[in-house]
Order: C-alpha cells, then sequence, then structure tokens
C-alpha cells in the first residue's frame, strides 16, 4: 500500500520542494485540529453545563478523557503506522476526528458529548504521535522548523479558539461554535491527500535516482539524526533512562496544561473576574505561544544550550501558578501568559527531542509513542482531580497547591532530560 513513509528511512534525503511545501501546509492545518476542539471546553463550560444539564465533575471527566484516549493512542499508533504506513494511519485518524466534532454538536446529550470526545481525542492522540516521525522521514533536514509550525499552529489556533467560543456560541448556538471547527478538519484532511499523492510520486523519482546525502538540522544533527548510513543501534525505549525522562517531564506539563486550559476561568472567575474576562484570560494563555515557539527555535538554531531553554520554561511554570494561586487576581494575565510560554515551550522542545534524541523514524515514532502514553496518563489526573478536588474543597485552593509543587518538581527533571545525550545514553 503506498503511502507517505519514505522508503530511504535509514538515509534521509534531500527534501524535493512540492513535499516540503506541502508538508509545511500539512503539519500547519493538521495541527490546528489538535488542540482547539478540546480547550474550547474550558471557555464555554458553563454553557454546556446549562445545555446538557452536567455538574463541574462531569466537565472535569470532559477535560481528562482526552488524556486517557491520547495515552491509548500513543501505545497503539506505533505499530498501526508501521503496518499501514504513519501518513495513511494519520488519513484515517483525520476522517475519525471529523466524524467526533460532528457527533460532540448534533448529538446534543451527556452520552453524545461523551462519544463525541472520545473519537477526537482518539484522532489527534494519533496525530499526537505519528507528526514527529514523519516530519523525520519527509523533511530531515528542517526537523526545528516543521516543529515549530507544528506547535505554532497548535497554539494559534487554540488561542483563536477559545477567545471566541463563547461569544460566538451567544450568536449561533453552542452546536455550531462547536462543530465549525470540523470545516478546517475537512480542509487538513484534503491537504493530507494531495501530500499523499505527490509523496508517493517523489519517493519513486527518489529511489530511482539513489539519493543517499546526509541531513543536517538544529543542535549537531548529522550527529544526531544519522551517525551513519550503518543501521542504529538496538535500543530498548520502555528501558531508556532518557526516555522515561521525557514521559515525566511531558507528562507534568501535560498535566498542568489540561487542567489550566479545563478550569482557568473557572478559577479566575471565582477569584471576581467575569466570563468575559475569564475567556479572554484563557486566550492569553494560549496567544502567546507564536512568541516564544519563535524564539525558542531561533535560540537553539543559534546554538542556546537546550538545558537552559528547557530548565527556564520550567521556572516560567512555577511562576505562573503560584501568581494565579496566591497573587492578586488583576495580574491574571501575567500569570497565564508566563504558563502559557512555558506550556508551549515545553510542549515544542519535547517533540523536537522526540527527533533529536533518535537515530531512524521508527525510532522516533516509538520513542514518542512511549513518552506520549505515559505523559497522558499522568496528565489525566489533572482535570479530573482538579474538579474531583474542587468539589469536595469548595474551592480551588488545593488543585492550585498541588499543580504548584508538580510544577516545581519539573523544573529538576527538565535538567535531566534536557542533557545531550541520544536515547541509547551515547553523548551527542
Amino acid at each position: 500500500m503506498p503511502s507517505l513513509d519514505s522508503p530511504l528511512n535509514s538515509s534521509p534525503a534531500q527534501t524535493p520542494r512540492a513535499v516540503f511545501w506541502l508538508m509545511l501546509l500539512s503539519v500547519a492545518f493538521l495541527s490546528a485540529n489538535m488542540r482547539a476542539p478540546i480547550v474550547v471546553l474550558g471557555a464555554i463550560a458553563p454553557v454546556i453545563q446549562k445545555a446538557l444539564g452536567i455538574s463541574e465533575a462531569h466537565i472535569g471527566w470532559l477535560g481528562a478523557i482526552p488524556m486517557l484516549m491520547f495515552a491509548l493512542a500513543a501505545f497503539v499508533s506505533p505499530k498501526i503506522g508501521k503496518r499501514f504506513g504513519n501518513g495513511n494511519t494519520l488519513i484515517m485518524a483525520l476522517v475519525v476526528l471529523i466524524v467526533g466534532i460532528i457527533l460532540r454538536s448534533v448529538w446534543t446529550s451527556w452520552t453524545g458529548f461523551l462519544v463525541g470526545t472520545v473519537l477526537l481525542s482518539l484522532a489527534i492522540g494519533f496525530a499526537n504521535t505519528l507528526v514527529a516521525p514523519l516530519i523525520k522521514e519527509r523533511t530531515p533536514k528542517n526537523i526545528a522548523l516543521l516543529t515549530a509550525v507544528y506547535s505554532l499552529s497548535m497554539a494559534l489556533a487554540a488561542g483563536v479558539a477559545s477567545g471566541i467560543v463563547l461569544p460566538l456560541a451567544k450568536v449561533v448556538g453552542w452546536q455550531w461554535a462547536l462543530g465549525g471547527w470540523a470545516g478546517l478538519s475537512v480542509i487538513a484532511l484534503l491537504i493530507w491527500l494531495v501530500l499523499r499523492f505527490v509523496a508517493v510520486k517523489s519517493d519513486k523519482v527518489v529511489k530511482h535516482a539513489g539519493v543517499t546525502q546526509a541531513s543536517q538540522s538544529s543542535e549537531h544533527t548529522v550527529h544526531q539524526l544519522n551517525r551513519s548510513a550503518a543501521p542504529a543501534p538496538p535500543v530498548s525505549i520502555w528501558r531508556s533512562p532518557v526516555a522515561w525522562q521525557l514521559a515525566m517531564f511531558l507528562g507534568l506539563q501535560s498535566l498542568l496544561y489540561y487542567t489550566i486550559a479545563s478550569f482557568l476561568p473557572s478559577i479566575v472567575v471565582a477569584k471576581g473576574l467575569t466570563q468575559i474576562q475569564g475567556g479572554s484570560i484563557g486566550s492569553i494563555f494560549q496567544f502567546v505561544a507564536p512568541l516564544v515557539i519563535v524564539v525558542m527555535t531561533l535560540l537553539i538554531r543559534r546554538g542556546i544550550s537546550i538545558q537552559t531553554v528547557a530548565i527556564a520554561l520550567a521556572l516560567f511554570n512555577a511562576v505562573g501558578i503560584f501568581g494565579i494561586a496566591y497573587l492578586p487576581v488583576n495580574l491574571a494575565w501575567l500569570w497565564s501568559a508566563c504558563m502559557g510560554i512555558a506550556c508551549t515551550g515545553i510542549f515544542t522542545l519535547t517533540i523536537m527531542l522526540f527527533s533529536l534524541r533518535t537515530y531512524t523514524p521508527h525510532q522516533a515514532s516509538q520513542l514518542s509513542g512511549m513518552v506520549q502514553t505515559i505523559a497522558y496518563l499522568i496528565a489525566f489526573l489533572g482535570p479530573f482531580g482538579a474538579g474531583w478536588l474542587h468539589e469536595l474543597t469548595h474551592g480551588w485552593e488545593m488543585p492550585l497547591l498541588l499543580i504548584l509543587v508538580l510544577t516545581a518538581l519539573n523544573v529538576i527533571i527538565a535538567w535531566f532530560v534536557s542533557r545531550p545525550i541520544m536515547i541509547d545514553g551515547q553523548p551527542v
């Protein structure tokens, strides 16, 4: 079965121009669908609660279920991607995503919203895992650039969605405000289908030409991505300390991200802001992403230590959650920005490391699957636990304190995870 997956995995080649630009567009439109359908829930939660007659605990479940689906998809997607091709699997995931978004809007009950959320989350989970190896396969010379576009588009779409969904729901109804994102998913699907066709033709040309040029990327990637044409050293991903450190790093970041995305508007409203102001604070959490992605990518490409970047980002998370928990609510925009900078930066850096710390696309897929399986199981505890603790204690003090402790722990993990070593423990 033809697919997007290059047959030249062992030796990355020069990317044809048409494939590069289609890959750029494909990644941009795909990633625009990968957070927006989930983060909008935080901004529109009171409307959904009233419309469906559900409690805050139900909202907590809706915020937590995506983490379980992400973990499940991350666990099975490397094997499915290897069997059917990463590109073909991703195309099918987009079809499921479209179905999930539409179903959540037209089946107006708790059951319908739940089933739609499960489907779209499972589809996003497959995309989460498969994007990194596809970038490594298709654009091995532009890993940092494509990863930045991936994170940038994801953050911009999530920020726009978070900011406009509540005002839009008041004009056209919450079903259209949520279901309208299916249109963007359809566009993404069409672009990936075109890329599939063009990439298959390109593979035939590349294979015939015998292109075997080594690729380069950021942070000495000739040494990192493909040290030689020899087979990559065998590595048990599940026994690799580097993999487990990455899993904890991304897991604690994701726990904070999805908890804040689900509850930040409710937290600041409880502290005295209006619902509209709460939605705006949630948008700031998303909208700072473009700046940090561009700056971080430039810094890394210019030789700034990844370890310095990782520790700084983890500290931003701790400062942000401390400010939201204990400092005046009139500075909520600043603390929201701090957390937005950190969450976006850590996510982008981790996706980058899937490629930079492995030797082959298949190894990157394995690492991505393992790390995201563990990370999203950890993240699941965030929205679910925060919602449960809030109902139990009738306040946000205890949930915020626990998250603060975990973010402080992630500063230490940041030091370990960002050391310049490959997945097998060898120095970069």
